[in-house]
């Protein structure tokens, strides 16, 4: 069952679903919360792994800390929660800026992190290629952020302007730092995703062990778009993390097995 647990003197909102197995992290995009997708993530993964998740700071039945919604404050926060709560190497999947946390905690602390899997997540913030304008709350956000945030109703509309402040000048991280992840990442996009796919391919090539899929048909939701297609595409990238050997490599030439 889900419940509040202090993390670091501050009151976080955490899931487990109880398995034997390796432990999953989920964490879910921006501006939402583990509601808004473990519906789709669990059952696939329920019987063969540890399930865990939470709501960052500041997202859903997590309430606001100063600084909270910057990629470097809910990096740490992941560092934190993996070393308190989950207490093992994880497999990280991450959705947009779960993602991006993702990435960012395997760069920081790889001794924490199994493996990746990046849904819609860019390194750089010029990756995104959607312009964000007005800033609409709809009757039904603000009724559901009413009904579970900690938080005073107004912030919806602040913590959203934050959001978009950052999002707009967040992740700075770069080829270079990309290419210290030693674990085995899968970027996976929408063939429409906001993040370009050029970004996306440049992600996946930086990487070492890295894999790329994209999903037809998809934008960036592509979690509730596609998601049997998609949970089958991570299914079989968590059952063999190997480095992959193809009978006709390109850009793994040099590092096939003779």
């Amino acid at each position: 069952m889900p419940e509040y647990v202090n993390l670091r003197g501050h009151q976080i909102y955490n899931y487990e679903w109880e398995n034997d197995g390796e432990a999953v992290v989920l964490l879910h995009g921006g501006l939402s919360s583990t509601a808004s997708w473990d519906y789709l993530m669990v059952p696939p993964l329920e019987n063969d792994f540890h399930i865990f998740a939470y709501d960052r700071t500041a997202h859903g039945f997590s309430g606001d800390q100063q600084g909270s919604l910057h990629f470097e404050f809910q990096t740490k926060e992941a560092i934190a929660y993996l070393e308190d709560t989950v207490k093992e190497p994880s497999h990280l999947i991450g959705w947009s800026d779960g993602g991006v946390i993702a990435l960012m905690v395997a760069i920081q602390r790889p001794e924490l992190v199994k493996s990746v899997v990046a849904i819609g997540a860019n390194y750089h913030f010029s990756g995104v290629v959607q312009s964000f304008g007005d800033v609409l709350i709809s009757p039904d956000d603000q009724a559901e952020y009413n009904l579970i945030s900690p938080d005073a109703p107004h912030t919806l509309l602040e913590k959203t302007e934050r959001m978009i402040t950052i999002w707009e000048s967040e992740p700075t991280l770069n080829v270079a730092e990309i290419s210290t992840i030693q674990c085995p990442v899968l970027v996976l996009v929408g063939d429409d995703d906001v993040v370009d796919l050029s970004h996306s391919l440049t992600l996946y090539e930086a990487l070492p062990f890295g894999q790329l899929a994209v999903i037809p048909g998809c934008s960036h939701i592509v979690v509730k778009e596609k998601p049997d297609l998609m949970n089958a595409v991570i299914l079989q990238f968590l059952a063999d993390l190997s480095y992959p050997v193809t009978r006709m490599p390109v850009r793994r030439a040099n590092n096939q097995l003779e």
